[in-house]
């Protein structure tokens, strides 16, 4: 339509490209990292819950002014259109600077609290809190479609991890130093040093801000008039309204839990004031160190698996928290062990819900109204959940004791919430439509399959990695790995230019487990035109044991190349793909074909596949066969048919070493099954044995085919035995062949063979 083509007009001119977001980017993150010291410093963190704590207010009153900022998220639906018009960038310069002003105020703290009394001070912290809320709440409503701008799609998950990774570092340095501010100096002195620093630092963050592009105002066309809203949409799109219901009630829970814990641990658990500080570092450098892992496997796998492994680890929190020893010395290193599994979950679910947020569930073209409703939703849920948490705590004074050796407190309630409630969350979350590669389920399976720490590592190699050994040497630890985190490497090693990664990479492939981009890769390299390749291609996905390859692999049983019907053919075999047989009887049977090993490949197939009709020509092609690899590998397939390769395997593998002395040994054994299956052979197996072990071969094969006919003889032929008379037969006749021509060389696979025929035999 016209307004539709209108608004894309001029949305065009204002959205920055590419090149300039990426430009963007490390001033938005440095902001961040500056941003963070304000945030540690003042409103946010354990240092300003421990502040409201030393003036003597009490939860409630705690939870009261914490509710401020999550509240005043709910302007956001009224003034998304004004901020829109105004510009992204402008409202959030502005009232981002207005609340750095407000937060200036709480210097003055000690001198209201020492000429007006606490309850004054209250009233006069409240205001500021008030005032710094709505400010941030205007500037957030400008935040969240500013950055679904200027942060580029592909790399948002990326952008999330090294982001939190230098605010991490930042944070963890503040923190630090937080915890010896409060630990040495007395009163308000310490908490005034931070604040007053925060501020300075929260001025930094806003000149760095102003450094990233994108954000203009929203200049509707001149058809349009004023900016229309459009919360209908938001509101029926179900998919938006099971990401608000489940990261709703995950504030829910997170919020009185980060609020309140810092509390519990000084006065349940023991902790000074500076060991509560620290464990924020635990928490910082938990983050810091998975950052980049979330975000990279957020960008590989998708949002969800991320976020939902976020979700479940938090349910272990609060369970932990409970268990954790009172009064002890083990309670510092406990609580340090806890808070560094909660910077795990928090990123988590920081960087997977984010993710999902900005790049699977709102539209970029409503970004302002599904913000606006997002941020709103959630600061209602945030606020509910800070009055809920102080209030519900200092209804629970009265809960003491013991229970099964667990201690009670009154922090147990709030604990149980956040142990039940995110299961919630799980139930509605994993319900959302995404772009996730994996389930859950699948993402938590790939650290358990293969090993991860050497796939790890091998993928950081691979991404540094620019001359063609050392490209081959890390995509061969790639398949070493047998880990799906190598699929993308691999992947992208098949389609370098160097041939000889391409083909490493195909054996590294070879060694995964069954994945279908994995085949579908094999497959197209299969189908292509280097020969070479194709060849080896053909063979990896029957090394994968993918039975989604069966198609392409008949397909290649027509290729105008022999050695890649061959290499077809024998996968079809490993694959055990009986549709084929038809087909590959008979190419076998066709005498006008005479590549040997075309033939041989169909061969071993039919041989894997115990297909008995074939068993005649093959003992044909074996009579024929003059190559020693050849006939050996065809006397195995004629042993697959009738059963029991190993024994076959084990047979020939000793007879390589000491004909005789392993030909001896295998009659040996045939004797002490005769004693109970056919007892009239006991003699001639007993005096064929004693030969071969004197070395006398060509007696001891004659002797062999003496059994043989003999067995046959006394056999009634049946559709189970026929193939294994065939075997004896053909014995028989090579040996009375080799005797008329008198050769000296004697074709000792026959004499496996025959030995495997009648193990069997004997052995039924």
């Amino acid at each position: 339509s016209k307004t539709t083509s209108s608004k894309t007009v001029n949305s065009a001119a204002v959205e920055p490209t590419t090149i300039e977001k990426m430009r963007g980017l490390r001033w938005a993150i440095a902001s961040n990292a500056a941003n963070t010291i304000f945030v540690q410093f003042t409103f946010f963190g354990s240092v300003f819950v421990l502040f409201l704590n030393h003036l003597g207010f009490n939860k409630t009153d705690i939870g009261f002014l914490l509710s401020f900022m999550p509240f005043a998220g709910l302007i956001a639906l009224f003034i998304a259109p004004t901020v829109a018009r105004f510009g992204y960038k402008r409202t959030f310069l502005t009232f981002y600077s207005l609340r750095k002003v407000a937060t200036a105020f709480l210097l003055f703290t000690p001198l209201v609290l020492q000429r007006y009394g606490q309850q004054i001070t209250f009233i006069y912290i409240g205001t500021i809190t008030a005032t710094f809320a709505l400010f941030r709440a205007i500037a957030e409503t400008g935040r969240f479609p500013w950055t679904q701008e200027y942060v580029p799609r592909t790399v948002q998950g990326k952008f999330t991890a090294t982001n939190n990774v230098f605010a991490t570092i930042t944070g963890f340095i503040a923190v630090t130093v937080a915890g010896v501010v409060v630990e040495r100096v007395a009163g308000l002195s310490g908490f005034m040093w931070l604040i007053g620093v925060g501020v300075v630092a929260g001025a930094l963050s806003i000149w760095l801000m102003s450094h990233v592009p994108g954000g203009a105002p929203v200049v509707a066309a001149e058809n349009e008039g004023k900016h229309h809203r459009d919360l209908t949409t938001a509101l029926t799109d179900r998919n938006f309204l099971r990401y608000l219901a489940g990261a709703g009630l995950v504030v829910f829970t997170a919020g009185p839990l980060k609020s309140f814990v810092p509390l519990y641990m000084a006065e349940e658990v023991g902790l000074t004031v500076g060991n509560v500080v620290y464990l924020q570092s635990a928490t910082l450098l938990a983050s810091m160190l998975t950052s980049f892992l979330w975000g990279w496997a957020a960008d590989r796998y998708g949002s969800k698996p991320i976020m939902l492994s976020g979700v479940t680890l938090s349910i272990l929190m609060p369970v932990a928290w409970l268990l954790m020893p009172h009064h002890t010395s083990w309670s510092f290193p406990a609580a340090l062990a806890i808070a560094f599994l909660q910077g795990i979950s928090d990123m988590g679910w920081a960087i997977g819900s984010a993710r999902l947020l900005y790049v699977g569930v709102v539209p970029p073209d409503k970004k302002a109204d599904y913000m606006a409703l997002y941020y709103a939703f959630v600061g209602v849920a945030g606020g509910i959940s800070q009055l809920f948490g102080g209030r519900l705590l200092d209804l629970s004074q009265g809960i003491s004791g013991s229970i099964f050796g667990f201690v009670l407190t009154p922090f147990v309630p709030l604990f149980l919430l956040g142990a039940v409630a995110p299961i919630g969350a799980l139930l509605l979350l994993r319900r959302i439509k995404s772009d996730e590669t994996l389930s859950m389920g699948q993402f938590v399976g790939i650290f358990y399959k293969g090993n991860p720490f050497l796939a790890v590592s091998s993928l950081l190699r691979y991404q540094f990695a620019r001359d063609e050994d050392t490209t081959i040497q890390v995509t061969e630890s790639l398949g070493r790995t047998h880990s799906i985190l190598a699929v993308d490497e691999l992947l992208d090693a098949l389609q370098d230019p160097r041939f000889n990664v391409r083909l490493e990479a195909i054996l590294a492939m070879a060694r995964l487990q069954p994945d279908a981009r994995i085949s579908a890769a094999l497959v197209q390299t299969l189908q292509g035109s280097t020969l070479a390749l194709s060849v080896v291609a053909a063979w990896a996905l029957g090394r994968i044991g993918d039975h989604r390859a069966i198609l392409p692999l008949r397909e290649g049983l027509a290729s105008p190349y022999r050695t890649i019907r061959a290499q077809c053919a024998r996968t079809l075999g490993t694959l055990r793909d009986r549709g084929s047989i038809p087909f590959l009887l008979e190419q076998f049977h066709d005498h006008d074909e005479k590549d040997v090993g075309l033939r041989m490949a169909y061969a071993s197939s039919l041989g894997k596949m115990r297909v008995a009709e074939a068993v005649g020509e093959m003992l044909d092609f074996l009579a024929e066969a003059t190559d020693r690899n050849i006939q050996f590998e065809l006397a195995l397939a004629l042993a697959r048919v009738v059963g029991d390769e190993g024994y076959f395997i084990w047979l020939e593998r000793n007879v390589r070493t000491d004909s005789g002395t392993a030909l001896s040994r295998a009659m040996s054994g045939l004797g002490k099954l005769a004693k109970t299956a056919a007892k009239e052979h006991v003699g001639l197996i007993d005096a064929c044995a004693d030969a071969l072990a004197h070395g006398d071969i060509p007696r001891g094969m004659k002797m062999i085919a003496q059994l043989s006919d003999a067995i046959v003889e006394a056999t009634t032929p049946t559709e189970k035995n026929q193939c294994l008379l065939k075997i004896l037969r053909a014995y028989s006749a090579q040996v009375a062949l080799m005797q008329k021509e008198e050769v000296d060389a004697y074709r000792l696979e026959y004499a496996i063979l025959a030995l495997h025929a009648l193990n069997i035999h004997l052995g039924r």
